[in-house]
């Protein structure tokens, strides 16, 4: 330990006297929010959305896999949301949990970070740790967190301690919760490092600790890059198969009996999620500088990106076979959301189907038990509401969209009632005539 800050900082969390100061109450914030608070720690919220904020006080949660009796639970261990960061100063913790998107140039967006950051800035003191989740690409901490950390008279390392640890979360799975998935942490100094365990380590089952901040942002980086391509390579070989009167599903399940060597990978209708689509962007982006151009991660996210035009063009294929043209047909996507089982609408390849489905004069139409209505998103937005099925609004439409399969669909009910129906998740094995692969 090199010096007496650090051992009082750790003594803090490991005590449980410290307070944890959340930074942005989203679907990384409000799961970690929930963890501390449950092991005993006061945790202040802190996030620029006015009904966010009054929502959780008064025990309301706005995530569907978050049950409100959690963050009633919360509430009453002494949690509490507000927008005011002036109230940075009394938390020992900071944990930045804002979005990192990119812009129309497929470029990072690190107006959230740095607005964040800035804005948390005049409040610093010491004693306290501040520690970046938010997906990025590799020297974001060194170079945008750092020199704003300091700028008070600070050092960090000794008056104050600076880490970087990407979040894992995976919303709706049932099988891992924030307590058990591992978290790689990576400090600006040794100093950094240790306090920054101390912080996790109460709330956390196993922290990975590695060598810097730049480590630990390129680890994120891999695991959601590592996902993009074997999915991009996975729906490469899906055009191909179709060609080819082949059912990649029944490929790639009967590749998955193999022991070793090989881990399966399912195709679908894009890439959705904060992380698959965006993260591989932010290596792309940072390797230009050291004059490297990823042609491989580049090109998995080509093919990613071309998967909605692609199930669109099944959508034609198929009404043209009943006589019809895309302009002027009633088409129902079901599941907006980014994968099954959530309401998490973020880059869901849903929305681009639609878009496109609206842009050639399609009339479209969606059902997701999830998202009753479509959400205020920064890019898209339809005024409609969820459809309820029924034997008949099934047989309503021109053609359905298998766009997310969720648990919740009666798939029995969609075969039998669609005129047209295009899965791209690969719900129906059996061939029929009124099922298009996509």
């Amino acid at each position: 330990m090199s010096s007496n800050v650090d051992l009082a900082s750790i003594a803090r969390f490991k005590n449980k006297e410290a307070v944890v100061g959340i930074v942005g109450l989203g679907y990384v914030g409000l799961p970690l929010m929930l963890r501390y608070s449950a092991v005993g720690f006061r945790v202040l919220g802190i996030d620029i959305d006015v009904e966010k904020v009054s929502r959780l006080n008064v025990g309301e949660s706005y995530i569907e896999h978050i049950p409100a009796d959690k963050i009633a639970a919360a509430r009453s261990s002494g949690f509490e949301a507000t927008t005011d960061f002036s109230r940075v100063s009394e938390c020992d913790a900071l944990v930045l949990c804002v979005p990192t998107p990119l812009n129309k140039y497929r470029e990072p967006d690190m107006s959230f970070v740095i607005n964040t950051t800035d804005a948390i800035k005049p409040y610093l003191r010491r004693g306290q740790v501040v520690s970046l989740e938010s997906t990025t690409y590799p020297g974001t901490t060194e170079e945008e967190l750092l020199p704003r950390v300091q700028e008070g008279g600070l050092t960090v390392g000794k008056d104050i301690f600076l880490v970087y640890s990407p979040e894992r979360e995976d919303p709706g799975n049932p099988n891992f919760e924030t307590r058990t998935i591992p978290k790689v942490l990576g400090g600006h100094t040794p100093a950094c490092l240790q306090v920054g365990i101390a912080l996790y380590e109460q709330a956390i089952d196993k922290v990975v600790a590695v060598s810097s901040t730049k480590a630990a942002e390129m680890t994120k980086l891999l695991e959601n890059i590592h996902r993009a391509v074997n999915i991009g390579l996975v729906n490469e070989m899906k055009i191909v198969a179709d060609r080819m009167g082949i059912d990649i599903f029944e490929v790639v399940d009967a590749a998955a009996t193999k022991p070793f060597g090989f881990t399966p990978y399912y195709p679908g209708p894009g890439l959705g999620g904060h992380c698959i689509p965006i993260d591989p962007f932010y290596l792309t982006w940072k390797a230009r500088e050291y004059g490297l151009h990823t042609r491989f991660i580049e090109l998995s996210g080509e093919v990613n990106q071309a998967m909605p035009e692609y199930v669109v063009s099944k959508l034609v294929d198929g009404l043209n076979g009943l006589g019809r043209a895309l302009k002027g047909s009633r088409v129902l996507v079901l599941g907006i959301a980014y994968k099954k089982n959530v309401d998490d609408m973020r880059e869901s390849p849903s929305v681009e189907i639609m878009e496109l489905i609206q842009a050639k004069g399609g009339i479209v139409a969606y059902s997701d038990p999830h998202v009753p209505v479509f959400p205020r998103m920064r890019e898209h937005h339809f005024e409609l509401s969820s459809e309820p099925l029924s034997a008949e609004s099934i047989a309503g439409f021109d053609a359905v969209i298998l766009a997310t399969d969720h648990d919740r669909f009666d798939y029995d009910a969609i075969r039998q009632h669609a005129r047209l129906l295009v899965d791209s998740r690969g719900k129906y094995r059996a061939p029929q005539a009124h099922i298009i692969k996509a």
